[in-house]
C-alpha cells in the first residue's frame, strides 16, 4: 500500500534480421526501475529483500529523486512510448543497399552519407544511365 507505482522505461526498437523488420522492447535504462513510494523503513527493507536488487542509487539507502529529474525520466519514458519505431541497423558509407519502399523500389545503390540523427542516408543510385543522388530513409533501403 506504500508502493504506488514502479516503472521500467521501455522503447520500441525496429530490427531487420533475416531480411525481416520486427519490433522488439528493449529497456530505455537498462538495470534501472523508478518507484514511487512513501519511505519508510519498512519500504526500504522490501526492497533490498527483492530478487535481484543489488542496491540503490547513489548510497545504501533509497534516495528520493528531484522533482526536475523525475519529470525528465518520465517525460522521456512517455515520449518513447509515443515512438512508434526506431531502426537499430547501423549503415556504413560505401555500403551496397536496395531500395525496398518507394518510386525507386528495386533499385541497387551505394551509401554516399549517412545521417543517423535523421535516421536517413544518402544513396547514388543509376538511373537512366546517369547517378543520381538519393535521401532516403533507414525504413525505404535493406543491405545487400
Amino acid at each position: 500500500d506504500r508502493v504506488t507505482q514502479v516503472i521500467v522505461p521501455t522503447e520500441k526498437v525496429l530490427q531487420n534480421r533475416n531480411g525481416k523488420k520486427t519490433i522488439k522492447e528493449r529497456a530505455f535504462l537498462p538495470g534501472y526501475i523508478v518507484i514511487e513510494a512513501i519511505l519508510d523503513g519498512e519500504v526500504s527493507h522490501f526492497l533490498k529483500g527483492v530478487n535481484y536488487v543489488i542496491g540503490f542509487l547513489g548510497t545504501n539507502e533509497p534516495a528520493q529523486l528531484r522533482p526536475a529529474e523525475a519529470a525528465r525520466i518520465l517525460g522521456k519514458a512517455d515520449e518513447l512510448l509515443e515512438q512508434t519505431e526506431e531502426m537499430e541497423v547501423e549503415f556504413m558509407v560505401g555500403e551496397n543497399v536496395k531500395i525496398n519502399v518507394g518510386p525507386f523500389t528495386g533499385f541497387h545503390g551505394e551509401i554516399e552519407e549517412v545521417y543517423p540523427d535523421k535516421k536517413k542516408i544518402k544513396v547514388m543510385v543509376k538511373i537512366f544511365g546517369r547517378k543520381s543522388p538519393l535521401e532516403l530513409g533507414y525504413l525505404q533501403v535493406e543491405k545487400e
